[in-house]
């Protein structure tokens, strides 16, 4: 019976091992649902590096199963192993191949990194708008305006900003974020509104201008591929447009504090018309609470009617307050 040839098996072997790799490259769940433009570029390049590495594995995992089963230590076998000192053409080979692959790895990601935006992060000034709070989580709530909206006036240089073709537009909306211990503020310039949560319409060019009160955060959406520092004093940007309307989680991604794994909210992409009615919504909502603030003279009220807003937090019964008031 004639021998196969070894560069036969070889052969055979290497396309096996590379139709699986790409079957499994191309076919994996481990990403989220995509929902941004920007996110099938970086699976793209996810997905490049995840065939490579299951090809690896697969010749190295296999190669090393072949020569234990090959190889093995027969029974009453006590000679030596044969004497290997070297073979420049296989070093030549395992070291030339993981050079071009992390060439190849590395102006490809260069490639991604500009079409997302990120040698473009060109932004504008953050605003100081007076802003009415809108539910979201429960620090955003409690936060005072002033706090709510000082952001840096320094127009944002790092992150990722216009695509090559966005660049030198405006974007469509503009949200100035800023990351505190432990939440998430978003002030809407154009409305005057901060919430708690990201709203945005599916398919705006969306620009967030960054900034940190404390610490380092660092701004993650899975959904969207996109990650970004938020840093205290240097402002940063982050510009994506979204494909799909839904809700999908935020998470500081940067180590902040002892209640760091809280420090979670939600982006909710609308259709367009869902959104004009929730900007509606809370501009009304807000111009209500203005409306309610003025209209109310604290020189009108009794000494218990200006306090009994603050009874609750107080853990005081309005009974308790009214009698203490008229003892004193």
């Amino acid at each position: 019976m004639q021998q196969v040839p070894v560069s036969l098996w070889t052969l055979v072997a290497g396309i096996v091992v590379t139709a699986i790799s790409i079957w499994i490259g191309q076919n994996h769940t481990l990403m989220p649902v995509q929902a941004s433009l920007q996110a099938p570029l970086v699976d793209g390049f996810f997905n490049v590096m995840f065939t490579i590495a299951i090809a690896l594995f697969l010749v190295v995992e296999g190669t090393i199963v072949l020569f234990l089963i090959q190889f093995r230590r027969r029974r009453g076998d006590d000679t030596d192993g044969v004497r290997v000192e070297g073979n420049v053409p296989l070093e030549i080979f395992w070291t030339a191949i993981p050079t071009v692959i992390v060439l190849g790895l590395g102006i490809y990601s260069v490639d991604v990194f500009n079409r997302m935006g990120g040698f473009e992060p060109v932004g504008h000034p953050h605003s100081a708008a007076h802003v009415a709070h809108q539910p979201g989580t429960a620090i955003a709530a409690t936060l005072s305006d002033t706090e709510a909206t000082t952001a840096p006036t320094i127009a944002p240089t790092i992150g990722i900003g216009a695509s090559p073709q966005t660049l030198n537009k405006p974007a469509d909306l503009v949200v100035d974020v800023k990351g505190i211990q432990y939440a998430w503020l978003f002030n809407y310039p154009d409305s005057g509104i901060t919430s708690g949560e990201l709203h945005i319409p599916v398919g705006a060019d969306v620009q967030l201008n960054l900034s940190a009160q404390d610490v380092i955060h660092s701004f993650w959406v899975p959904n969207f591929r996109l990650k970004q520092d938020a840093l205290p004093g240097i402002p940063t940007e982050l510009r994506f447009v979204a494909t799909k309307p839904g809700t999908y989680p935020v998470v500081c991604a940067e180590l902040c504090g002892g209640y760091h794994g809280s420090m979670r909210t939600q982006v909710i992409v609308h259709t367009p018309e869902e959104y004009d009615n929730w900007r509606t919504e809370n501009q009304i909502a807000r111009q209500q609470n203005l409306n309610q603030v003025v209209a109310i003279n604290p020189a009108d009220l009794s000494t218990s009617e200006f306090l009994a807003p603050h009874t609750h937090d107080m853990g005081i019964s309005a009974a308790t307050l009214e009698s203490l008031v008229i003892g004193h």
